[in-house]
């Protein structure tokens, strides 16, 4: 072929191809962004369920906080004993969780819509991960489960020295396969209250409150110790066993409370999410500072010392004060809602001496009371929600939490007694409940 063919012929095959190349260009970008975006899509998905995992063990580890801060607060011959219950409680909630609790707090389908799912809706947690939900089942039900059993936990250090084991742990089945799942549906299962605009981001009164409801129900069936309240209405101190034990407690329960308000921002995927991970840990943080120096500040001008025990359930009621609302305060706001939960903790506990209420623990000023303080200060910060909606949705928690739990202690002291005899009360549970001691060597030669 002669060269002056050539370039003619070259125009317009040219020609003939730009389309083509043009449409092949199209094609490779809208294959690189479906590519990029199935790679955001696995990549939300590794980091949601990494969140969910990551905030679960450190909720689980709050089980040993309880456990440590009971341990120091209870007197050396119930040590024991509050030991055993922590530990058995834990593992109730994790197996009534699995058989009853998820189904009815996530339902697939109502019972009862928007206030009961489902009696016995089994988790299954096989099959293909499904990415498009987002998050790996398992590690939702895993991180969920540690919320059920924080709420028993709860309930165990109130009633500490003189109740009988197994009647408790009945009522923790109770708790966790169907007081605690019903009312978080409400909430968290996309129930009523749900729809009438509640608003409780990690707990303040779906977990913290109902624990103190079920605990004051129980403290009122209970009855106070012996010798606690004098004829003439004295209060008689009762100090713990290892305020080292309680301040440990207190600070695994502090390090545990990042997962449990962390991870309920419940995503991880993006960088927005990852930012609001962080102002929640900064202000769960700030509310605990605060509410401990608060209760410091306050022993020391009402009784003229510091009291160590106020100033470990101040730190905790200031965290359970922005748990309700933990992403979006500012720090100062994080500030001033925790040292008013440190307020409440000092001023509430003395309360309840005067009503002759014998909570061992201080664990209902710290999780009812100012769990309520926590709930009601939503407003001050997050849109959309309002004080009305927030205490209809903490009285009707409240109300079926406590008139359930009073109605299972009055079944329990009919059937099966709930109080140890004043002899083994005296004794201690150790030995009449267990047999053994926690600390022999300091009681035996």
């Amino acid at each position: 072929m002669k060269t002056k063919y050539l370039l003619p012929l070259a125009a317009v095959a040219t020609a003939a191809l730009l389309p083509t190349m043009g449409l092949a260009q199209d094609t490779t970008e809208a294959v690189e962004e479906v590519v990029e975006a199935a790679a955001a899509v696995d990549n939300a998905f590794i980091f949601n369920t990494l969140l969910f995992l990551i905030g679960g063990f450190l909720v689980f580890w709050m089980a040993a906080g309880f456990a440590m801060l009971e341990a120091g607060l209870v007197r050396s011959k119930n040590v024991t004993m509050q030991l055993t219950k922590n530990i058995s409680l834990f593992s109730i909630a994790a197996i009534m969780y699995w058989l009853i609790g998820y189904g009815i707090m996530y339902p697939a389908s109502w019972l009862v819509e928007g206030w009961v799912g489902p009696f016995f809706a089994v988790a299954n947690l096989g099959g293909d991960p499904a990415v498009d939900v987002g998050y790996a089942t398992g590690s939702d039900f895993f991180f969920q489960l540690m919320f059920c059993a924080t709420t028993a936990s709860i309930v165990s250090g109130t009633l500490a020295e003189r109740m009988k084991l197994w009647p408790f742990l009945v009522f923790v089945v109770v708790l966790t396969g169907f007081i605690y799942p019903i009312e978080a549906s409400w909430q968290w299962g996309g129930g009523w209250l749900s729809e009438a605009g509640f608003s409780d981001f990690a707990g303040s009164t779906l977990v913290h409150a109902a624990g103190g409801f079920a605990a004051l129900a129980g403290a009122i069936i209970l009855g106070p110790r012996i010798g606690k309240f004098g004829k003439d209405g004295k209060v008689n101190p009762m100090p713990g066993s290892n305020l080292a034990l309680a301040t440990l407690g207190t600070f695994i329960l502090w390090l545990g409370w990042f997962g449990f308000n962390g991870g309920s921002q419940l995503a991880l995927g993006t960088e927005a999410d990852a930012n609001a991970v962080a102002i929640i840990f900064a202000n769960t943080n700030m509310a605990a500072a605060a509410g401990a120096i608060a209760a410091l500040i306050l022993t020391q001008i009402v009784y003229g010392k510091v009291d160590l025990t106020m100033v470990l359930n101040g730190a905790l009621a200031g965290l359970v004060s922005i748990t309700a609302g933990p992403l979006d305060p500012t720090l100062f706001g994080a500030l001033w809602i925790g040292a008013i939960g440190g307020v409440i903790v000092v001023f509430a506990v003395p309360m309840l001496d005067k009503l002759k209420i014998d909570d061992v623990v201080g664990a209902i000023p710290v999780h009812l009371i100012a769990g309520f303080w926590g709930t009601l200060a939503v407003p001050f910060y997050t849109e959309g929600t309002s004080f009305g909606t927030q205490i209809l949705g903490f009285a009707a928690i409240g109300a079926f939490v406590f008139v359930t739990s009073l109605i299972v202690w009055v079944i329990l002291k009919a059937v099966m007694g709930l109080r140890v005899s004043e002899e083994a009360e005296v004794n201690g549970l150790d030995v009449s409940e267990l047999g053994m001691e926690a600390y022999p060597d300091f009681t035996k030669g």
